[in-house]
């Protein structure tokens, strides 16, 4: 008999003992306690990519929070993914590359170069992983570091981190195991997204 998905396994709800992470935003915080008192994880390691803030936050199983980061997204702000982008990657327009919203099932894995990355979302070619160097006009490494969301759109879609928060978190909380990646919507309230699927 095969082994049930652990995704699709109904699961009691677990204590809300993270909800007041610091920093978060509200949409975050919201989705964070959604998250615990639902169950919705599965009981794996998980990721809130907030959109509107540029940043990351991953958490371990049991909703401790493993590190959280600034990160580059994609170019055009948008909450839909585009059909087929995963297939045409270098080809796509300015207009095409969003970093879509959704519940993502996470699984780590390699991109063409061999480097280790972590999937969000495999067919649309959505990853996270760690920033590198690019034409010299992008600055991605001044656009992580300089503490405002505004010039973090510069990717073609995938979820760009810091090498080191690649490494140090990323890499050993979702870079080892299936795991939940939440990317919460610029347009409506995350939760909206979370409670309609």
């Amino acid at each position: 008999m095969p082994t049930p998905d652990p995704l699709e396994v109904p699961l009691a709800p677990v204590a809300p003992a993270a909800v007041h992470v610091p920093g978060l935003s509200a949409d975050a915080r919201d989705t964070l306690a959604w998250i615990q008192s639902t169950g919705d994880h599965g009981h794996l390691p998980f990721a809130i990519v907030d959109k509107r803030q540029a940043r990351v936050h991953v958490f371990h199983a049991d909703g401790r929070l493993a590190g959280e980061s600034p990160a580059l997204l994609g170019l055009t702000p948008g909450d839909e993914g585009v059909p087929g982008a995963g297939q045409r990657v270098a080809d796509l327009s300015p207009s095409e590359r969003t970093t879509p919203a959704g519940r993502f099932a996470s699984e780590p894995g390699h991109n063409l170069k061999g480097e280790d990355i972590v999937w969000v979302d495999y067919d649309a070619a959505i990853a996270i992983h760690r920033v590198r160097p690019g034409p010299s006009r992008e600055r991605r490494e001044q656009r992580l570091a300089s503490g405002t969301p505004a010039d973090n759109r510069v990717s073609l879609g995938c979820i760009v981190v810091p090498v080191a928060f690649y490494e140090q978190v990323v890499s050993p909380v979702l870079g080892r195991s299936r795991g939940v990646v939440y990317v919460l919507p610029e347009r409506q309230p995350a939760l909206a997204m979370l409670t309609r699927r």
